[in-house]
């Protein structure tokens, strides 16, 4: 059985270790979304063979993709066993395109993969969301000139002392949405929560948008492989007209600056909510990270 146990804040270290051998463009495995996420997914961890297993209990059991550099063969058939001694069918989520080929190639027609569409990661271009520049960002670029126009603003990168502040607006939001419309939210809220309590050991990135002295947006992220940085959070005042895409690019250019290396911007999923998809389909994403469900069948 593998040595499964519940991910601390300690782990971060070799968490990330193994994360950054697996240099992946993927918002499933860096240690800043498995953390702040974790009271709704309830994982458990370990590390074997030089790859992270990650079994979330939150549901029937399933094992996330193992990343890093170890042998993966092995590592595959240790989590096959343990799935088999708790009688649950061998069940892997977050399978890349890239890592599909791999399953086959080890199992042999015992690989049944499932599209998980509403769970692929949107990527874009750093440059184009910092400039907004083209044809197709002419929408884009007029909430944010009609924000500019409109409003004595200042953005910043965000510091611990903007924290409650960020907590004031993220209450108002939420208030704001009504019941009828958090469905799936909730759990969000307690992950930037979270987030917030631990901003510091968690070596997160932010910035926030001021009109006049008033914060009217935040956002939250931070870099998961070597050319691409996660944007976790973004949380704007309803009725300020542009507080969104200004936040967007105000924020990517703060990224660009700092880690000049960065070429993608992966904005995470839309969950299946169709206004969160369009929202996210109206900058028009460059690349499309595709997730798969594996169930690999006892020979």
């Amino acid at each position: 059985m593998l040595d499964l146990k519940p991910i601390e804040l300690k782990d971060k270290e070799w968490i990330d270790r193994l994360v950054a051998e697996e240099d992946s463009p993927s918002a499933d495995f860096n240690f800043g979304n498995m953390y702040m996420w974790d009271p709704s997914f309830q994982q458990e961890a370990c590390e074997l063979g030089g790859r992270l297993v990650v079994c979330p209990r939150y549901s029937e059991p399933f094992f996330a993709w193992p990343v890093g550099g170890g042998e993966l063969a092995p590592v595959l058939d240790a989590m096959a066993a343990h799935a088999k001694a708790e009688n649950s069918p061998f069940v892997i989520r977050g399978v890349t395109a890239e890592n599909l080929p791999a399953l086959h190639a080890l199992y042999p027609g015992r690989v049944s993969v499932t599209e998980d569409r509403d769970l692929w990661d949107y990527l874009y271009d750093s440059e184009k969301l910092a400039t907004l520049s083209g044809k197709k960002m002419h929408g884009k670029r007029n909430h944010c000139n009609r924000f500019e126009a409109e409003n004595e603003w200042s953005y910043r990168e965000l510091e611990p002392a903007d924290l409650p502040a960020c907590k004031e607006l993220l209450d108002f939001w939420m208030d704001a949405c009504g019941e009828d419309a958090r469905d799936g939210i909730d759990n969000e809220y307690l992950a930037i929560g979270r987030g917030f309590a631990d901003y510091g050991p968690l070596a997160l990135e932010g910035g926030v948008l001021f009109v006049r002295d008033k914060l009217c947006a935040f956002t939250i992220g931070e870099k998961i492989s070597s050319d691409t940085f996660d944007v976790h959070f973004e949380k704007a005042l309803w009725g300020v007209n542009g507080a969104y895409p200004m936040i967007n690019r105000e924020f990517v250019r703060q990224i660009r600056r700092k880690h000049p290396e960065i070429r993608w911007i992966n904005r995470e999923d839309d969950t299946g909510r169709e206004s969160l998809r369009q929202s996210k389909l109206s900058y028009h994403p460059d690349r499309m990270v595709e997730k798969y469900t594996a169930v690999i069948a006892d020979e």
